[in-house]
């Protein structure tokens, strides 16, 4: 057998010892599973590359879960994009994720798309300019990048100071009012009972969670030292990414 032929069959062996021990997958209520399928490219990756891939589609799942819940709050949004729901919006934020590198949204100022979320003047789709503002910039933070790799860098400090910007982003969403002294976007709620609806904050709070933790564990990894920073909120000044 020649070097190449050694190779490959080398491969093909840890390819199939790789499903033979793959573990029971988590069953979630909704019918979707934890499982990824296996790829040849992962035998590139190292583990801090898959824990890098898996806290990406977390955040990812998180803002998609806030864009449905804020739709669903502020339904005249998706109405001003001229769609017919607010599933269908949603997926719309979402889909040049299929093809990021190439997308023009990945190339848009994400800071200029969060301010006009609140932006006395703007007429346009507000949970649109939130919710791509902070994809955009959540996808910064991993240098656009949606797949991982031994030699693929990821920035700590890029992850910390998203998240620090996401909570500033927060504390926006709920202090930001118009003329009128309502807020532009509706998002936590105090029912008629009393009982606060705090939803919302519960996801920011697991979104933040998980870039802070990601930050760390790189940190920790590389040895690159994260630079604590703090957001003017009331002046919208993020930091960098």
């Amino acid at each position: 057998m020649n070097r190449h032929s050694a190779f490959l069959a080398g491969l093909i062996a840890v390819a199939l010892l790789a499903a033979a021990c793959t573990s029971q997958p988590i069953q979630r209520k909704d019918g979707s599973s934890s499982q990824q399928s296996f790829n040849v490219t992962d035998l590139a990756k190292g583990d801090i590359d898959d824990v890098t891939e898996f806290s990406q589609r977390q955040i990812i799942a998180s803002l998609k879960t806030l864009t449905l819940k804020f739709y669903l709050r502020n339904p005249n949004e998706w109405r001003k994009s001229g769609f017919a729901s607010a599933d269908e919006a949603t997926t719309a934020v979402f889909a040049p994720l299929a093809h990021w590198h190439v997308s023009r949204q990945s190339k848009l100022n994400w800071k200029d798309s969060l301010n006009n979320a609140w932006g006395e003047d703007y007429t346009g789709d507000r949970v649109k300019a939130l919710m791509s503002g902070l994809l955009i910039m959540q996808m910064a933070a991993f240098n656009n990048e949606t797949e991982f790799f031994l030699l693929t860098k990821v920035d700590p400090q890029k992850l910390y100071n998203a998240a620090r910007n996401t909570e500033a982003v927060v504390w926006k969403i709920s202090s930001a009012k118009n003329a009128r002294g309502e807020p532009f976007l509706l998002s936590n709620a105090i029912d008629a009972n009393g009982v606060a609806n705090l939803s919302f904050e519960r996801e920011f709070g697991k979104l933040i969670g998980i870039e802070d933790t990601l930050a760390l564990i790189i940190e920790d990894k590389t040895n690159r030292e994260i630079r604590f920073g703090v957001v003017n909120a009331a002046k919208m000044v993020f930091l960098p990414i």
